[in-house]
């Protein structure tokens, strides 16, 4: 069986593209930040300020009735994103040990300290890290090249796979059963591999999308708007309604070998019990996703198609979502990845897109990562067009979603967007001290200072000043 990726690609919401000159593929471009105008005094400084970290993460419980969110839990653990069915529960029995490969890079490790003290305080896990030397480990991270790792499994961001711990192991696995979670009835050992050269964020995002599902559920559902469990990539960190569904998922209550049946019996009382404030009426029936739908969006923002294929399947994903009757999430994300794709092309299109989107996230998800995304888009667009101050409120009005979310590379290119614009008003003093700001947080964001280089370049190029 191939393995598990969380994210085979991070194209779909990851760092939203600014205009054409990043759109092709959403990455950094190789342009050197010395061409930025003068004007803008927006080179890079010779002694980069530190970089800026988050401190710890505050998180909301879910909103949504416990009934929802059991329909949620079954649907997220039952289910492979492939749409091949679960049989039954698998899970850690006992204490659950980490350990990391050596050779990761600088961050990870803090990052993942952080990680497992939320995962024992929010979830109520018995998960603690271990040293390379102190026996075999539960979970085994392995940082490896991205060239490296894509050699073996293509486009993969980061993954997830059962009964190895190494990618040694992994490889020489591959062409067995082996790799198939459907066959689990107990989780004993699972590695997680992540690419080493990659931005710090990037590792932290791959740290908690793939522990998550070492641990738990190896479903994800789009239509959920406060998960990691959603291959929107708009929530990269662990959330309040994850942290629920882990501590549900090793609850007393349940074991590994459960049926479906099993499970649905026994949550009504383990979520009332965890979670007594969903105690309150449903919503109404959420349709199930259509893979046309899922192959449609895969293929709007996956790579190896062309631009006009993509636009084509962006329509088509709205299309499917509005005959469905959705007005959720889904339907939102449609709108949001034909704005992503007609930002070069039909720049009428691009933002009626975006403002449909944000309309729709403004309703599910208020004050939301989701439109902090989309706010980000209009407000580059605002800056092109020379309406400077709209720049302003956008900017100001995402950056708290942004913060909450701990998306340095959005705050980075939000603060970036919002020092040009001051710059245009006349607000240089001002411009020069938010453009620093951003450059900190860019480091975590972005990784190497060319990558940081690079979006200032972009987004000075935006300005009619420039």
């Amino acid at each position: 069986m191939p393995p598990c990726p969380k994210r085979l690609t991070r194209t779909l919401a990851g760092i939203a593209c600014l205009s054409a000159v990043t759109l092709a593929g959403c990455t950094p471009s190789t342009v050197s930040y010395t061409e930025v105008s003068a004007r803008h005094d927006a080179a890079l400084p010779q002694d980069m300020p530190p970089m800026n970290r988050f401190g710890p993460e505050r998180t909301d419980p879910p909103s949504r009735s416990n009934a929802e969110i059991a329909r949620d839990f079954l649907d997220l653990s039952f289910m492979m994103e492939s749409g091949r069915p679960i049989e039954r529960l698998s899970r850690f029995e006992g204490p659950i040990t980490v350990a990391v490969a050596a050779g990761a890079p600088a961050t990870l490790g803090a990052d993942l300290d952080r990680l497992i003290a939320r995962l024992r305080a929010e979830a109520g896990l018995d998960i603690r890290r271990i040293g390379a030397g102190d026996g075999p480990a539960g979970i085994t991270i392995e940082t490896l090249p991205r060239d490296r790792m894509q050699r073996v499994v293509p486009q993969a961001a980061c993954f997830v796979v059962p009964r190895v711990s190494s990618w040694g192991e992994f490889r020489r696995a591959r062409s067995g059963g082996t790799l198939d979670w459907t066959t689990l009835q107990t989780r004993e050992r699972v590695a997680v591999f992540i690419p080493s050269d990659v931005a710090p964020q990037e590792i932290r995002d791959c740290l908690h999308e793939e522990v998550s599902q070492a641990l738990g559920p190896l479903n994800d559902l789009y239509r959920l708007p406060d998960s990691v469990f959603n291959d929107d990539n708009f929530n990269a960190v662990l959330t309040g309604f994850d942290m629920l569904i882990l501590r549900a998922y090793y609850d007393e209550s349940l074991r590994s070998g459960m049926t479906r049946a099993e499970v649905a019996a026994a949550l009504p009382e383990i979520l009332s019990r965890l979670n007594p404030r969903g105690n309150h009426s449903a919503g109404g029936r959420i349709s199930p996703t259509p893979r046309s739908w899922i192959e449609a969006i895969e293929t709007a923002l996956g790579p190896g198609s062309s631009d006009r294929a993509r636009i084509a399947a962006a329509q088509n994903a709205v299309t499917i979502a509005r005959n469905a009757g959705w007005n959720d999430g889904r339907l939102a994300f449609s709108h949001f990845a034909l704005g992503r794709l007609t930002l070069s092309s039909d720049v009428e299109t691009s933002v009626a897109a975006f403002q449909r989107a944000a309309g729709i996230y403004d309703r599910i998800a208020p004050n939301g990562i989701q439109t902090a995304h989309v706010d980000m888009q209009l407000a580059a667009f605002a800056l092109s067009s020379g309406r400077a101050d709209e720049a302003l409120r956008l900017t100001n009005a995402a950056m708290p979603a942004a913060t909450r979310a701990q998306n340095a590379a959005l705050l980075s290119t939000l603060l970036m967007i919002r020092a040009e614009a001051l710059e245009d008003v006349g607000r240089a003093s001002e411009a020069r001290a938010v453009r620093l700001d951003s450059l900190a947080w860019g480091r975590y964001g972005f990784g190497a200072s060319a990558a940081v280089g690079a979006r200032l370049t972009e987004v000075a190029a935006l300005s009619p000043g420039g």
